[in-house]
């Protein structure tokens, strides 16, 4: 193993043994070179002031060689912001100030200890260097049975982890951390876990209440207690749009140092919150151990990237620090969440109107992008049946869920859409399609 590996592995074990063995293979054997092209690239730019002759872009005039039909269409920015590799741990500036707004909209987390936010090429890519670091083959990866089916890819067919199901809802439709504990409680034998918590959740649209987050951080701890190692993910993709009386912030700060057999992971981003998807900036924050272990574990992660996509894109980067920084953010980012807002609660008003009899009934939502219907008849006809006859698109999930995207309709289209809906539902169960 390198050294440079070695250290930062005995760095965490020397602050909490557990942490350390949660880490894969890979996890354990990753490093950021010291001594490689980066390093000695950044020392050169701090001291070489005749010529730097080490990175590989090319300059014209002292600025970032560039063409001009592409800078005519970005003359708000200067160049070297928008065309030189940015830092593989991305922009230090954009880094602090996604850190400050989540310690401004998390207040839970207070005084514990995080490190300073990595950007990744958003969140897939957060949640796949989390599984690089922590998941093995055989490793328990415990999801909810409605969950984002991307989990599988990443961490089932990438890492060979054993992908582990409990029942999203209870019987009394709230959050089931009993299921949540039994599911944790049933990989005992094996001493590790982990665990994706994703709220709001894709593809339901459900935040657990203030109740029921004490009770999946209780779940969490037992699991510690009972000696498994777990390491908590909190995909935050969709984190704000909360409509109603849910959960306000994230389980991340309530996670971090909660037990020292708990590694807090917070995968986030602009994608979502900031109405940005196409350009891929994410993060990924560590919580609840010494800084050495946290600045170990971002060093590994920046080594991961290094590993895989060497950094992400600087000019979308650039947007998001420009638009958090500007005092017209806020108002803007309000302005959105009300029509959001409006749109999940024109689509309860619906769907509680009586209008549509008992062909579905719906699961729980409250916040996000999305809600699921429970049908009456097979999902995957209804979908068909929408595309060829109503020119609607939906998700069929298994046999009788339907998953409809509300964050993509016009408010004055949303009965027009349940109505189309509807009358696929009528027409798959009497046989018409």
């Amino acid at each position: 193993m390198n050294p440079l590996a070695q250290q930062l592995n005995e760095t965490i074990a020397r602050d909490n043994p557990h942490a350390a063995e949660m880490l894969s293979s890979l996890g354990k054997a990753i490093y950021m070179p010291k001594l490689g092209i980066l390093s000695q690239s950044a020392e050169a730019k701090q001291k070489a002031g005749t010529y730097n002759a080490t990175i590989g872009i090319a300059t014209e005039n002292g600025k970032p060689m560039h063409l001009e039909v592409i800078q005519e269409t970005l003359s708000a920015y200067d160049p070297k912001d928008l065309y030189e590799y940015a830092p593989p741990g991305g922009k230090p500036e954009l880094r602090t100030v996604w850190r400050d707004k989540m310690l401004a909209e998390n207040p839970s987390i207070g005084n514990k200890t995080i490190s300073l936010p990595v950007v990744t090429n958003a969140l897939t890519h957060g949640l796949s260097i989390v599984s690089d670091l922590f998941a093995d083959a055989g490793d328990a990866v415990i999801v909810p049975d409605k969950n984002w089916e991307n989990y599988e890819l990443t961490f089932g067919v990438r890492r060979g982890a054993d992908m582990v199901y409990y029942p999203l809802y209870d019987a009394d439709n709230r959050f089931n951390s009993a299921g949540l504990r039994d599911a944790l409680l049933s990989r005992k034998d094996k001493g590790k876990a982990i665990v994706l918590l994703n709220f709001p959740i894709n593809p339901t649209g459900y935040t657990p209440g203030a109740e029921e987050g004490r009770e999946i951080v209780a779940a969490i701890r037992d699991a510690a207690e009972a000696g498994i190692n777990v390491v908590v993910v909190t995909d935050d993709a969709y984190f704000g749009l909360f409509f109603e009386d849910s959960l306000q912030e994230s389980l991340f700060g309530m996670l971090c140092g909660l037990h020292e057999r708990v590694l807090a992971v917070k995968v986030d981003g602009a994608t979502k919150e900031e109405y940005v998807w196409g350009f891929r900036v994410g993060f990924i924050t560590y919580g609840g151990l010494s800084e050495a272990s946290l600045t170990a574990l971002e060093q590994k992660t920046i080594g991961n990237i290094r590993s895989t996509i060497s950094s992400g894109p600087h000019p979308s980067q650039t947007f998001i620090l420009r638009a958090l920084k500007s005092d017209r953010f806020q108002a803007q980012k309000e302005e959105k969440f009300r029509i959001m807002k409006g749109r999940a609660n024109k689509v309860k008003d619906l769907l509680d109107s009586g209008k549509y009899g008992d062909v579905w009934t719906y699961y729980p939502f409250n916040s996000g992008y999305f809600m699921c219907l429970n049908l009456t008849v097979d999902a995957e006809a209804v979908r068909q049946r929408l595309l060829s006859a109503y020119g609607v698109g939906t998700i069929a999930l298994g046999e009788t869920d339907l998953r409809v995207a509300f964050s993509c309709i016009e408010e004055a289209d949303l009965e027009d859409l349940f109505d189309r809906i509807y009358k696929a539902v009528l027409d798959v169960k009497t046989g018409n399609a």
